[in-house]
């Protein structure tokens, strides 16, 4: 699967595992993601395309301006729910 920006993935590997981001860019091998939070938009993380689950969600291209437009576009896939989203 393709990555492209907007894009809400899930994190499979690492301290941040199960959270969920936003692409910021990707190439074949990487995607920066950012969470509004930990991971801000002027401190993304660097992370492989086999530690990330892709969802059918895209976020349009203003929820990625700020920190906080990128949280409040998150906060649904945060709850604690395994059947609230589903992958692709």
């Amino acid at each position: 699967m393709d990555f492209v920006r907007g894009m809400v993935v899930r994190s499979a590997a690492g301290r941040d595992k199960n959270g969920f981001f936003a692409v910021l860019e990707a190439n074949d091998r990487y995607a920066l993601i950012c969470d509004g939070r930990r991971r801000s938009l002027s401190n993304p993380k660097k992370k492989k395309h086999i530690h990330l689950f892709p969802t059918k969600t895209v976020l349009a291209e203003s929820s990625l301006q700020t920190n906080r437009v990128i949280r409040a576009a998150l906060k649904d896939f945060n709850v604690e729910s395994p059947f609230l989203h589903e992958e692709a």
